[in-house]
């Protein structure tokens, strides 16, 4: 427990299994399994997809953002952002609100995972690092990088989605 609240204290509340395994380096494979199963039968861990714990003490404190560290832990080493929905409903340019529902574009794998903070879903985006770096911000305390309006906006008719729900007047305001 003390090395979890100390990993919290750098912000660091979801964890892959690799990530545990490099945490407690001397547990056997075996061991390492079982201690998690049994971390997630004490509470102390919530599975939140195959192969990713968050640690239940800190949902209290980060349980915000939560679901968006659950995405970067799923999409190791890729670029990924919020945007479509999730983003448009953020900046008040589509009037639904994607509840318990986050859209990411990344440069992984599309997929949709359900979890217990809420559904992810991952659409592939074929643009490039630089690209996405350049149409995405940083926001202090997500731990996701999110998409500008405009670019949010592109993204939801380069993918097809349902553009009809777009506030065309709100969008003019913007950037």
């Amino acid at each position: 427990m003390r090395t979890l609240s100390d990993m919290e204290l750098r912000n660091l509340f979801v964890f892959t299994k690799r990530d545990m395994e490099k945490m407690f380096p001397n547990e056997t494979d075996k061991a390492m399994g079982k201690s998690l199963q049994r971390m997630v039968k004490d509470q102390l861990l919530i599975k939140a997809a195959r192969g990713i714990y968050v640690y239940a003490p800190a949902l209290m404190r980060n349980g915000g953002r939560v679901i968006e560290s659950v995405a970067r832990a799923l999409r190791p080493g890729q670029l990924s952002y919020v945007s479509l929905e999730s983003l448009l409903s953020e900046y008040g340019l589509i009037s639904q609100v994607p509840v318990s529902y986050l859209t990411v574009m990344t440069t992984g794998a599309s997929g949709l995972h359900k979890t217990p903070f809420g559904t992810i879903e991952f659409t592939h985006t074929k643009r490039s690092i630089p690209e996405v770096l350049e149409r995405t911000i940083v926001v202090e305390g997500r731990p996701l990088r999110i998409a500008k309006k405009r670019a949010a906006v592109q993204d939801l008719y380069r993918v097809g989605r349902n553009t009809d729900m777009i506030d065309l007047e709100e969008l003019d305001d913007t950037e």
